[in-house]
């Protein structure tokens, strides 16, 4: 089998690293946010979104669904007209 030279390199650098901490990844991850939060720099909070089910679109309303990307409103197509 043949090695890919990248791998390992990836391979060996995690190695190192995971040494360094005594092969505790929870202690590299504490080192690592104290390390974030030390740093000065901003860092993003991003809200988490929310998929709302508004009970708009039917399951089975398969006549206005389109195939084609919106880039191309020329080929459009319904899943009826392609047959499925």
């Amino acid at each position: 089998m043949t090695t890919n030279p990248i791998l390992e390199e990836l391979y060996t650098a995690r190695a190192q690293i995971m040494a360094e901490y005594g092969n505790d990844l929870g202690a590299y991850l504490r080192d690592a946010a104290e390390r974030t939060k030390t740093s000065g720099h901003p860092i993003a909070k991003l809200k988490q979104r929310t998929i709302r089910y508004t009970g708009s679109a039917k399951p089975d309303d398969t006549k206005s669904e389109t195939l084609s990307s919106p880039d191309d409103p020329g080929r459009s197509q319904t899943r009826n007209e392609v047959g499925h």
